[in-house]
């Protein structure tokens, strides 16, 4: 084995691997998260506000453990498998287990019933399991980058690749269950006791399935591409009895970060936009614009051309601008679009102009949200290591590993609390008869264009500086 001092960076096969694992979890994530409001809701037969409200409880549990997590990620004491690849291990079957049987729930709400609580019990148990797994999964995930990758170029390869792997599974995630739409003899009524209800029934959780044997495999493959047997050669990591004072404090270390507590406030009200538009994906298409049959594959062009072109376009003008630039510019130029979205409300508004709007508005603010990766993942992995440097220059390396747990954590709690926010407002408002009222659908589309201008304004907060590690603390990298 032949050592040089230099600075850790993903690449070849296990740079492959580690972002392709994310192929995988967005998949399943998804899928999952865009689909199951409209199944329990419009299928099982659940009133919105029980799924919402239970949702966004469950969405605070995990959101709390999601710091929780990153403590306990943080103070491990590395072993022979490393210090964080043994959690993706821990959390895995819960994930997939509970990502199978969230979609065969063993009582139906009665068709004069949607309040009918032993469904919605068996919805929320469930979905706190797969959320705490999941957090788990995801925040071992994400607090790995900043000890895998310490150069701001290898980062930008990172995020590029992962933002080009979510897009491609936010792709295939929705494009089966848009298929099934499309063969729905009926999809504007879709209960368990209708025809087109028993179509769904069968062939949504077959894809549930499917989607959790490629989340499985993607999973491991993180696993085993993660290379984390640098902790051999810093004798200074150990593990600390942390009292549960200590436990609490270094929870709110991130929060007291100016620069880190600014970009996760972004990642707040892009949470809220975010599940905005994933909650509205079918009732927009279904109630609003009345698709039927080939008419739901408009949104597979959509989505695939819409990603695909702007992530390119954002790649361009990130080379071009700074990251907290270029990332404004994205976020205003979604708003804009989210805003003309209020067209609809025209009720003499003719078909062509409707299908117009639809492909620029869907396309675009698809594309900007399946971009933010270009920007957020470089910004958060360097803003990690400049309060590692900040707290002690003299061995970054074991500062990073002791705080990117809860930084990320922490990240993840608060954008979190903004899907919760925007699920209690669309699961109140879509209560009765609003479920198919296309004003509300119509407006609450629109108004993601508020919180996208929220969060360009505490984006442009963030100031990032070129981290500077003394030489003394370069890395070593095994060959």
């Amino acid at each position: 084995m032949n050592s040089s001092r230099v600075l850790r960076e993903l690449k070849g096969k296990r740079l492959l691997g580690y972002t392709l694992g994310n192929f995988g979890i967005s998949l399943l994530n998804v899928f999952t998260g865009s689909f199951t409001f409209q199944f329990y809701v419009y299928t099982i037969n659940l009133d919105p506000a029980l799924a919402s409200i239970g949702g966004s409880f469950n969405i605070f549990i995990s959101a709390f453990f999601s710091i929780v997590f990153g403590v306990i990620i943080d103070n491990k004491k590395p072993g022979k498998r490393g210090k964080r690849r043994p959690f993706l291990l821990y959390a895995l079957p819960f994930w997939i287990i509970t990502s199978i049987i969230i979609w065969f729930p063993p009582w139906y709400s009665p068709a004069n019933n949607s309040l009918y609580l032993p469904t919605a019990v068996y919805f929320w148990i469930v979905s706190v399991i797969r959320a705490l797994s999941g957090t788990l999964i995801l925040n071992t995930y994400l607090s790995m980058l900043p000890e895998q990758s310490q150069t701001l170029e290898n980062r930008h390869s990172v995020a590029s690749l992962r933002a080009f792997f979510m897009i491609v599974a936010s792709v295939v995630s929705l494009l089966l269950p848009l298929l099934i739409q499309s063969l729905l003899p009926d999809p504007q009524n879709v209960k368990h006791y209708d025809e087109s209800g028993k179509i769904i029934l069968f062939y949504i959780p077959l894809i549930g399935i499917i989607f959790a044997c490629i989340g499985l495999i993607a999973v491991l493959t993180i696993y085993f591409s993660v290379d984390e047997s640098f902790h051999v050669y810093n004798s200074n990591f150990d593990k600390k009895k942390v009292t549960l004072r200590e436990t609490f404090k270094q929870m709110a270390q991130p929060a007291k970060d100016y620069k880190f507590r600014n970009l996760v406030f972004v990642g707040f009200f892009m949470g809220i936009s975010g599940s905005i538009f994933g909650f509205l994906i079918f009732p927009f298409q279904i109630y609003l614009l009345k698709f039927t049959k080939a008419e739901f594959l408009i949104y597979v062009i959509i989505s695939l051309s819409g990603k695909l072109g702007w992530y390119f376009i954002w790649r361009v003008v990130k080379r071009k601008k700074s990251l907290t630039s270029s990332y404004s510019l994205a976020l205003t130029f979604a708003a804009v679009v989210a805003f003309t979205d209020l067209l609809f409300l025209l009720s003499n508004l003719p078909y062509i102009l409707k299908i117009l709007l639809y492909v620029v508005s869907f396309g675009t603010i698809l594309g900007t949200n399946y971009s933010v990766p270009l920007f957020g993942i470089p910004l958060s992995a360097t803003l990690i290591q400049e309060a590692a440097i900040e707290q002690d220059a003299s061995n970054v390396d074991e500062t990073i590993s002791n705080i990117s747990g809860s930084y990320n954590g922490y990240s993840m709690f608060i954008g979190s609390l903004g899907g919760a926010f925007s699920s209690i407002l669309i699961g109140l408002l879509l209560t009765g008869a609003n479920q198919r009222n296309p004003i509300i659908i119509t407006l609450l589309f629109s108004s993601q264009c508020i919180f996208y201008l929220i969060a360009v304004f505490f984006l442009r907060k963030v100031k990032i500086e070129t981290p500077i590690i003394p030489d003394e603390t370069l890395l070593f990298k095994s060959q």
